[in-house]
């Protein structure tokens, strides 16, 4: 198996093919982050002497920029990983490697693959993409909405034209009720799909989870690539992170934040909810209040062990159990 290492912006890949597992000897090319790039990077690597099938093609996970190359790769039979770029920018360090580049990063990137081995990448289901697309576009309108409240509130205190006060409610009005129709499109994607509706339903027997929760795990469990709860968590980055050394560094641990900011804010005030109605997470905040745990260590916890009762009934099929003895 050979690396190909592609270090992705809007408008081009910058590729970087190894041509040694082991060595540093390789190729590179540049071409359009376009469909028409993509084929074109595919028949230059089969003219190396590297058909797709030989292939392992490491990406930076960069927004949505690396997706549509990411899936033609995967579409052509080449293995696929996309890569964390923080681990990727350690990895460059351990190396040595201090010059940084577009083409310096493509090979960083097929060295990481080369000696990391990481996990293969698979693209969710169209229907997992449409509910996807469908919540981001939800959250987007939500900000939207919020900062026009705030600028109204604002107003409120200051000397405006009224046509500007108009202008601002009639945008929120709009808003809001946009906002109605995307969620009731939400819902209606959802019943469309029993899969789906019956996972809502096994999310939302868990105490502390709501229907706004219930929908973005469900995006999340859905996407695939998940063997375990420890994983979901980590890629939600609610995984702590110790900063320990000897006797003099003794810093508090915190939450490693990795993954959708967004996601992990909407399992907060569900979190604080499941402290005091979920039996087992009221369980786990009492023994962490007792061994003298401050308040967000203890929130912090609620919110990952939320997330590993929502891979748990999703996996096994089966509503929340409350008496149901699980280790924490």
């Amino acid at each position: 198996m050979n690396y190909l290492g592609i270090d992705v912006a809007k408008a081009k890949l910058d590729c970087c093919l190894l041509l040694e597992t082991e060595g540093t000897k390789r190729k590179s090319k540049v071409v359009p982050n376009t469909p028409e790039g993509f084929q074109q990077l595919i028949q230059w690597c089969e003219k190396k002497g590297f058909p797709p099938s030989q292939l392992h093609a490491v990406l930076e996970g960069t927004g949505c920029y690396h997706e549509p190359a990411a899936f033609a790769l995967f579409q052509a039979g080449m293995r696929v990983s996309v890569a964390n770029p923080a681990r990727v920018k350690d990895f460059g360090k351990a190396l040595g490697i201090l010059t940084k580049n577009d083409g310096i990063d493509a090979f960083v990137l097929a060295r990481f693959g080369a000696l990391t081995k990481p996990a293969l990448w698979q693209p969710p289901p169209q229907e997992v993409r449409h509910l996807q697309a469908l919540l981001a576009r939800r959250d987007a309108m939500e900000n939207d909405l919020q900062r026009e409240k705030n600028r109204l509130e604002k107003m409120n205190f200051t000397e405006v034209p009224q046509l500007v006060m108009d202008s601002l409610r009639e945008h929120i009005a709009f808003l809001e009720k946009a906002l109605k129709t995307l969620s009731q499109n939400i819902d209606s994607h959802i019943d469309q799909h029993p899969k789906f509706k019956e996972n809502k339903e096994l999310l939302q027997s868990i105490p502390g989870v709501g229907d706004v929760t219930s929908v973005s795990m469900l995006a999340v469990l859905l996407r695939g690539g998940f063997n375990s709860a420890e994983q979901v968590a980590a890629y939600l980055g609610l995984v702590p992170v110790e900063r320990q050394s000897g006797s003099s560094v003794k810093g508090r641990s915190r939450l490693s934040k990795n993954g959708p900011a967004k996601v992990r804010a909407k399992l907060y005030m569900p979190a604080v909810v499941a402290i005091h109605r979920n039996p087992h997470i009221k369980a786990l905040a009492e023994r962490m209040a007792q061994k003298g745990k401050c308040k967000m260590s203890i929130i912090g916890a609620a919110m990952r062990k939320l997330v590993h009762l929502c891979f748990g009934v999703v996996k096994n099929r089966i509503p929340y159990q409350p008496n149901f003895e699980i280790r924490t």
